[in-house]
């Protein structure tokens, strides 16, 4: 061996060896190791790769609610026709109320199962078969998140919930921004991060550098607002001294005298007082029965004022001035106008 190729000479253990001399790594520009040629994609799986196919058979089953089991029916032959194509079976069990997927010998691709899975995982959770089918896509994911036990309070629940939701049942695609959602962080606020990260990764110098600065950075604020009870209870003031001690029965009967009378004294004023309570209760509904019987109050006639001798108004007068305004609105001639213009026509024809 040329002593050139080793590094040196190294103890271990009590034996000498020799180690060869590692070459030095060339230097890159990590600029380069960071970033991914526009429009690359990576080459789909093929047989190919894999001819010669699974050892093991792998299978997958997931429940679906009953509300379900009329779309699946429809659209079931359409999933086997899209699975079939990667050599996968799909089975649908209405009597259990399951769906399973596994695969055959003809299956080349390792991970399809797992596609598989998820895809019967997002028809039964009601995502429908066009949306649910582009998991088989290698650039798609998906990702089920279980919000149920987020948040206990069921009105909060359903309020955060609905800031998930968008137009036509359509929910939000983050993760973070699902669980920053039940956290009682409303999610325009994640939504404009994503939408400025978006544009800072077309910059091409700006894709090696941290965006922190251009981040907006969002403080939570929670303002409870704490509800006054319906009752308030006003605080009594401070006593040193015990409330009096209410009094009992035996002391009112003292204070009236009637702890000194007979049992059938007793008896004879109770029964005197259910009377006087009797007698009562039945004025008054005599009372009330004979409302029905009494006359309203006739409402006094009142004469009409005769018009005083004063305030007469000359009906013929009026008519006369509104004749006159007519005739001047019309453009008809006054009567001493009519005159003169008979009397100049006379002249006229005796001239002739």
């Amino acid at each position: 061996m040329a002593a050139s190729s080793f590094h040196g000479l190294v103890q271990a253990n009590g034996r000498s060896e020799f180690r060869p001399k590692q070459p030095k790594p060339e230097k890159r520009d990590e600029s380069e190791l960071l970033t991914v040629p526009d429009g690359w994609k990576e080459p789909a799986f093929s047989k190919e790769d894999n001819p010669r196919g699974l050892l093991e058979e792998s299978s997958f089953a997931t429940l679906f609610p009953k509300y379900r089991e009329a779309y699946l029916k429809e659209c079931w032959p359409l999933v086997q026709k899209a699975l079939n194509e990667h050599h996968v079976n799909a089975t649908l069990d209405l009597i259990e109320g399951s769906m399973t997927v596994c695969t055959t010998k003809k299956t080349f691709d390792p991970y399809i199962i797992i596609r598989a899975r998820d895809l019967i995982k997002l028809l039964a959770r009601s995502v429908s078969f066009e949306q649910a089918v582009r998991i088989l896509q290698d650039d798609v994911a998906c990702d089920i998140i279980k919000i149920g036990s987020l948040v206990r309070n069921k009105e909060r629940f359903v309020k955060r919930r609905q800031r998930l939701i968008g137009p036509k049942g359509s929910t939000l695609k983050v993760r973070k921004v699902v669980l920053d959602t039940m956290k009682n962080i409303h999610p325009i606020y994640n939504i404009k991060t994503l939408m400025i990260k978006r544009e800072l990764a077309k910059d091409s110098e700006l894709r090696s550098q941290s965006w922190e600065r251009f981040l907006p950075q969002f403080k939570h604020k929670n303002v409870n607002k704490r509800k006054e009870p319906k009752k308030k209870t006003v605080k009594k003031e401070y006593t040193p001294f015990p409330p009096p001690q209410p009094e009992s029965q035996i002391d009112k009967e003292l204070a009236s005298g009637e702890y000194f009378l007979k049992a059938s004294q007793k008896k004879r004023q109770k029964m005197e007082a259910i009377k006087a309570k009797q007698a009562e209760a039945l004025s008054k509904r005599q009372e009330e029965r004979n409302k029905a019987f009494i006359p309203p109050k006739e409402k006094p006639v009142v004469k009409p004022k005769e018009a005083s001798t004063e305030n007469k108004i000359d009906v013929a007068a009026i008519k006369e001035k509104i004749k006159k305004a007519k005739n001047k609105k019309l453009g008809a001639l006054s009567a001493e106008e009519v005159k003169l213009k008979m009397e100049a026509d006379e002249k006229k024809k005796k001239k002739k």
